[in-house]
């Protein structure tokens, strides 16, 4: 993982340094590779289009095949199954997986110009729905369902700053109180600046193997259980990016689990656990209030006790299933292409 913060290079730079770190980490050869997927990021030019066919010139060309990701926030989880998928069916031995991104300041935009089909541009360009604007209606959400307030948002930021105190790629690392919190801008109403996660640089990278390659480096082998990529099912009855409405359930009764709680569910039937087992989750909080979300969306508590589950203290470290042990997103910053792959080198670090 290279070290999350703004530091105003080329997203190839950061690409290079974590798959270097990644491959000596792993005792694997650069001539070993002979898959390389790269999650695109969007903002960088035909390079970032390109991400895979970018990362492996600069890595010195060896015959590997390519493939590059987008899927936005999931575009090296998609890149993780790309590779993942392609070593299941006997096509290769080592794939490398590689997301990095150099990001703007403030909001993550659209892309220029007119594609009034689009619903991500049409959400900035008709109301403004920038990606905060949507946190703030999940947390007013979250409110109205589930009564709970502003200082229990400001909570989720209090434990995950202590979290990320001591990580040395965490771009924040410094206490704040509730207070400090609450004294800060109102960003998207009930949302205050604190409460959201900013943009960022950053990379990670990580080298995915058949398990028989893995057994020959190593005498502890991770083994990626399942990678869950599923769509919503017709009703898609709550709000979800970058859409500005919902399916109607008149005629058709709203499917058993939310979206979000259906990418869960999938991961852990394919994996064959329950959310019973899990002793650790790195979640996207994105906002306090949507990691709140998660607890239940992964099953950790029935719908609505996400904030009993906070105070009880069960998400902390030294708590049942600490979530966020990094520190999350709230103290790394958003580059969006290498997101899914540093959460899986952060739960893998805890």
């Amino acid at each position: 993982m290279h070290p999350w913060g703004k530091w105003g290079r080329s997203f190839v730079e950061y690409g290079i340094a974590v798959v270097q770190a990644a491959l000596a980490d792993a005792g694997v050869d650069w001539s070993e590779v002979d898959f390389v997927v790269g999650g695109e990021t969007a903002r960088n030019g035909y390079g970032g289009y390109v991400a895979g066919s970018t990362f492996a010139p600069a890595l010195g060309w060896n015959g590997s095949r390519v493939a590059t990701c987008y899927a936005a926030c999931a575009s090296s989880s998609a890149a993780i199954e790309a590779a993942r998928t392609r070593i299941l069916a006997g096509l290769c031995d080592v794939a490398l997986v590689v997301g990095a991104d150099t990001t703007p300041k403030g909001f993550l935009a659209p892309n220029s110009g007119e594609r009034w089909d689009d619903p991500d541009g049409l959400r900035f360009r008709l109301v403004g729905a920038t990606n905060p604007t949507y946190f703030g209606l999940y947390a007013r959400r979250r409110m109205d369902l589930f009564g709970s307030t502003t200082a229990d948002f400001a909570a989720v930021k209090v434990k995950n700053a202590l979290h990320g105190l001591h990580n040395e790629n965490a771009r924040y690392r410094k206490e704040v109180t509730l207070e400090e919190i609450e004294a800060s801008a109102v960003v998207a109403d009930p949302l205050r600046l604190l409460d959201i996660c900013a943009t960022s640089d950053g990379g990670a990278a990580v080298v995915v193997t058949s398990m028989k390659f893995a057994r020959q480096r190593s005498l502890e082998p991770v083994r990626i259980r399942s990678v869950s990529t599923v769509t919503p099912r017709f009703p898609n009855t709550a709000l979800d990016m970058p859409d500005l409405s919902t399916d109607s359930a008149l005629a058709v009764p709203a499917p058993a689990r939310s979206f979000r709680a259906s990418i869960a569910h999938a991961a852990c039937e394919e994996a064959g656990i329950g959310p019973e087992d899990l002793s650790l989750a790195e979640v996207y909080d994105l906002s306090t209030a949507l990691e709140l979300d998660w607890y239940e969306d992964i099953g950790l508590c029935p719908e609505g006790e996400a904030v009993k589950l906070l105070r009880d203290g069960v998400t902390t470290l030294a708590g049942r299933v600490p979530v966020n042990p990094s520190g999350g997103p709230a103290c790394f910053g958003e580059a969006v292409p290498a997101q899914a792959i540093v959460q899986v080198v952060k739960s893998r670090g805890n």
